[in-house]
């Protein structure tokens, strides 16, 4: 058998945000799945996780789409997701429009049980250790809402960051709490979505930190603005980036990037 067959094959679900606002995401993703001794494919028939339709109470739309995942990812051996937020919704919620299909709910099933969040795919399943990473910063850590309740991801990021070299983390206070993004929730009630990401920022600024980390899109660019419009100098990167070693490009919301 060829080393090529023995690597697992796993099917990179790249998330709408990732796609269109920072594919850098994308692309730090596949690297440090093939250095953790991956095959990695994008399947091209994916879309949206089904997320923004679920939490609308759009139910056959709901359907349709995870149909669709569904069905894209299942010769892989793993269907890994740079997001929290998706991820969970992928694994976790996707079986709740299949309650009166019970053909279509084990065929979720089976696809939930080998999706995983990123981070703690590669320190859970893939015992990865990244070597030869350097990043010269401090940094601290917030936990996204989705990955953190639903999927568990907390010790991962850090154990990975911990092996970077020259990056000192420090601890965000209320790291566990909501940065105000939540999807839809921002759209809807804005004032008070605004008054969570200020009390997130005031904390951040708290810590000293020259960068903030974080696994999920939604939640850094929700975070990365306001502290873009405050004028504070830290830098926002999904942690993936950093382990893959590209974050060089201010960030999100960065030097160049617009507020």
């Amino acid at each position: 058998m060829s080393n090529s067959e023995t690597r697992p094959r796993v099917g990179l679900f790249v998330t709408c945000l990732v796609d269109a606002m920072r594919p850098s995401i994308g692309f730090a993703s596949i690297k440090l799945l093939e250095d953790a001794g991956c095959t990695v494919e994008v399947p091209t028939a994916q879309t949206c996780c089904g997320q923004p339709a679920f939490n609308s109470g759009a139910s056959d739309m709901t359907r349709g789409i995870v149909k669709q995942i569904i069905v894209a990812f299942e010769p892989f051996d793993y269907v890994v997701v740079p997001s929290g937020s998706c991820a969970g919704m992928i694994k976790v919620h996707g079986r709740d429009v299949f309650d009166n299909d019970p053909a279509w709910r084990s065929r979720h099933e089976a696809l939930a049980a080998k999706t995983h969040e990123i981070l703690s795919f590669l320190k859970d399943v893939m015992d990865y250790r990244p070597v030869g990473v350097a990043y010269d910063g401090v940094a601290t850590y917030h936990d996204s809402c989705s990955g953190l309740r639903e999927l568990g991801v907390h010790s991962q990021p850090r154990a990975l960051l911990d092996e970077v070299a020259g990056l000192k983390m420090v601890p965000l206070e209320g790291s566990d709490a909501c940065c105000g993004f939540g999807g839809t929730f921002c759209v809807k009630y804005p004032d008070i979505s605004n008054e969570i990401v200020e009390d997130k920022t005031r904390c951040i600024a708290r810590t000293g930190a020259d960068t903030l980390l974080a696994g999920d899109l939604g939640c850094l660019m929700n975070m990365a603005g306001k502290i873009s419009r405050e004028g504070r100098p830290v830098k926002v990167y999904h942690t993936v980036e950093v382990l893959a070693g590209t974050a060089d490009d201010g960030g999100i919301c960065g030097p160049g990037k617009g507020s």
